[in-house]
């Protein structure tokens, strides 16, 4: 098979290729990662509106659910939970012939979706910013220095020339997922392009301020409390300029725990004056692991950090991982990871 690369400019040739699949397909899915989050949903969401603009028959499957506080979106009623919706999931699987990953760099990334993508006869396009992207593609769009795959989106709209026809439902969703994705515009990644194509989307329709109740302001009791007992467990290590919180299965149930009510809680390690490197360690007795997110300030690289020790990865000052040892365990090898990174922390 043929591949292709393409980036943030994308040459004619490219979006040609782009264009010319397009042209050839009858029945589009879009997929994101496992655990969807802000960004994967506004830009599996903004890309189906966009293709039923063309006219084209697109489908969106997630792996499994995502948070409520993502819910209210324009089309999230139309998704289907390869979970919940396996059967239904399958059929429109098997008839596809155009498949847009978005928001991941493999395959492996959509859980039990994988073995049923890998089996697909259908072409596939990739439109993600994480580092490292594998070479399952016809088309790879992969450019790490992006804000979001949703910023992606919008250059790929751009780029077939059709940037004046998205619509309000287009950019609440894409602007959802590039608000989410740089921390409300607070991370480095948000550049001045990145602001100059969330003031299109805003003159598009996408209305900022409701958007941002919707994500942040629809807290429940439970969660706050949740966050309560997170950061009474915040330890503090000024010496390696880190902070971590940990959240045991007995805490999360305690707090009536769902999908989604520890996204963002990571952060607050970082508003901490000096500390450049935060964590977050959290028990899932079902699947047996801790589930990691790491989050750095400057050069320290998580992504390598959680790449050479927790299985996992992501970009440069956000990434996450998982360890199959105990809490105990897990906390215990951290911090003992912590001395061989010394310098890198403390320069």
């Amino acid at each position: 098979m043929l591949y292709y690369r393409i980036f943030a400019r994308m040459n004619s040739a490219d979006v040609a290729k782009v264009w010319e699949l397009l042209s050839q397909s009858n029945n589009i899915l879009i997929v994101p990662h496992k655990n969807p989050d802000g960004d994967a949903i506004g830009s599996t969401l903004g890309l189906f509106h966009f293709l039923k603009l063309l006219g084209k028959t697109a489908q969106v499957i997630v792996p499994n659910d995502y948070p409520k506080f993502l819910k209210w979106m324009p089309g999230t009623d139309g998704i289907l939970n390869f979970e919940k919706h396996n059967t239904q999931a399958q059929e429109y699987l098997a008839k596809t012939d155009l498949i847009f990953t978005l928001d991941f760099n493999h395959l492996s990334r959509t859980g039990q979706m994988e073995q049923f993508l890998e089996g697909s006869n259908a072409k596939f396009v990739m439109i993600d910013h994480h580092q490292q992207p594998d070479d399952y593609a016809v088309v790879t769009y992969s450019d790490v220095s992006m804000s979001s795959t949703c910023e992606m989106v919008y250059n790929t709209i751009e780029a077939f020339g059709e940037s004046e026809r998205i619509t309000p439902e287009i950019a609440t969703c894409l602007y959802t997922g590039i608000m989410t994705d740089t921390g409300s515009f607070k991370f480095s990644s948000t550049t001045s392009r990145t602001h100059r194509v969330v003031a299109e989307l805003i003159d598009k329709g996408a209305q900022n301020m409701w958007i941002h109740q919707q994500v942040f302001d629809t807290n429940s009791p439970a969660r706050l409390h949740l966050l309560g007992t997170a950061l009474k467990n915040l330890t503090i290590l000024n010496t390696y300029r880190t902070a971590y919180i940990t959240l045991s299965q007995e805490e999360l149930d305690r707090h009536q725990y769902g999908k989604g009510d520890t996204e963002g809680f990571v952060n607050y390690g970082l508003t901490l004056e000096h500390i450049i490197f935060a964590a977050i360690f959290i028990e899932n007795k079902e699947e047996g692991i801790i589930k990691i997110s790491f989050r750095s300030m400057g050069n320290f690289s998580v992504n390598e950090f959680a790449r050479a020790h927790f299985n996992g990865g992501g970009h440069t000052n956000a990434a996450g991982g998982r360890s199959t040892s105990s809490m105990d365990e897990t906390v215990q090898r951290f911090e003992r990871l912590l001395k061989e990174y010394k310098n890198q922390l403390l320069a």
